[in-house]
């Protein structure tokens, strides 16, 4: 059983999963084939969100995730560190927790 088949997955162990199975030839894509991967996912996920099913919605999320990490693997970015790094202690913007910043701006 991989360690991504576990139930307590963390997003570093997924991906090295990712890595493993398509390192080679996400290396080889690149990281501008890589992204025009990722944005058609979004699209699916777009489409997904409007007319898809439950289990459809699932999977497109799925899909955005691993065409992320994938991209983060592509540029060398440790995305579980990354995540830690911007969202681990509160909002990256007021410092709040929950998020006190004007619910009409990012995030």
């Amino acid at each position: 059983m991989s360690e991504c088949a576990h139930i307590g997955l963390t997003i570093a162990a997924f991906q090295q999963q990712i890595l493993a199975l398509y390192g080679k030839k996400d290396a080889a894509r690149g990281d501008a084939g890589t992204f025009l991967w990722l944005a058609e996912e979004f699209g699916e996920l777009a489409t997904a969100l409007r007319v898809g099913t439950p289990e459809e919605l699932a999977a497109e999320m799925a899909d955005v995730l691993a065409w992320l990490v994938t991209l983060a693997n592509v540029r060398g970015v440790n995305l579980e560190q990354a995540v830690i790094r911007k969202y681990g202690i509160a909002c990256p913007d007021c410092r709040s927790v929950p998020c006190a910043c004007d619910p009409a701006e990012k995030p």
